[in-house]
């Protein structure tokens, strides 16, 4: 089979795509054919070292952490899928996982089935971004029905998710996004949106209970006025979340950082959710596994609107 692998880690032209031994199954696995995987900025900036490097280990590294395929094969002790059940999940982060690979041998228990109703490139994409927007929603800022929310970089990969989840929660939404953007995430369910090129959002929004963070830097720091004293920012830019969690402090506001991990339960809710047409996941784009640093630049410039995928089949 082949697969996107790194000898060594940089820029675009390490992203070899080259025949490499097919996975073993392991207790609990199933074997999957690959029909696209998510591409996420965790991927491009773990591909150029840093993101999630440090926990990869020895090279050479297969990248991807999201896919959605057909079970080829499943563990001897696996009862809950069979051969072409059609799965979706998020594996082993922050550790290697493979899946920018035409095939994954990935934890059954980290899997869910996909909706017949739901494009596969949709459950490719829908794991990552999905499970980040449920667990910072949810988890982290524990936002209740009529608070109100707002979310920075509301049209990207995890803001345009966290909108509808949010929406459907009841809550008041509030997303931040360049003009163009406006009516796209009206539609979304966002009952304002702000124009940061053209306002400092701080200064012309009423306090809020939450703040979703998707941007990270002095764009969350200059958020933070409009966080009422006792609400919550949950921010998920990592390399930018000490400076954020710090000017928090200084401002007595309270300032989280998190990052997903795996829950089959949790992506088995917002499938359902895509299948009855109550979350729409915007795919912006699908490549070819020779075009990942077409996709790793587009990923960089910051103006992805939704979600890219890789395309194996």
């Amino acid at each position: 089979m082949k697969a996107i692998q790194l000898h060594t880690f940089g820029g675009n032209d390490v992203l070899g795509y080259e025949e490499v031994s097919e996975p073993s199954l392991k207790l609990g696995d199933v074997l999957v054919r690959t029909h696209a995987a998510g591409i996420n900025p965790i991927d491009w900036k773990t591909c150029s070292g840093g993101g999630a490097a440090p926990f990869i280990g020895e090279l050479p590294f297969i990248p991807g952490w999201e896919f959605s395929g057909t079970v080829m094969a499943c563990g001897a002790d696996v009862a809950d899928y069979q051969t072409a059940d059609r799965v979706c999940g998020f594996i082993h982060f922050p550790a290697r996982a493979g899946c920018f690979a035409e095939q994954i041998a990935a934890p059954a228990a980290s899997l869910a089935r996909v909706p017949e109703n739901v494009d596969m490139n949709v459950a490719a994409a829908l794991p990552l971004a999905g499970l980040t927007a449920w667990q910072a929603l949810f988890e982290g800022a524990n936002l209740q029905p009529k608070q109100r929310i707002l979310i920075l970089a509301a049209a990207g990969g995890v803001g345009h998710l966290a909108v509808q989840l949010a929406a459907h929660k009841n809550a008041t939404v509030i997303g931040t996004a360049s003009a163009p953007k406006h009516a796209y995430l009206r539609e979304l369910g966002c009952h304002e949106v702000i124009d940061y090129q053209a306002a400092n959002v701080a200064d012309v929004i009423e306090p809020v209970d939450v703040i979703l963070d998707c941007v990270g830097g002095q764009h969350a720091i200059n958020a933070l006025p409009a966080l009422k004293a006792d609400g919550v920012m949950v921010t998920l830019p990592t390399v930018t979340k000490d400076e954020v969690i710090a000017a928090g402090e200084a401002a007595d506001r309270k300032v989280l950082s998190m990052r997903a991990v795996p829950n089959a339960a949790q992506l088995a809710q917002m499938l359902n959710l895509a299948a009855s047409g109550d979350l729409v996941l915007s795919v912006a784009a699908e490549y070819k596994p020779e075009q990942l640093g077409e996709a790793f630049d587009q990923i960089a410039s910051g103006r992805t609107q939704g979600k890219l995928v890789l395309r194996f089949k």
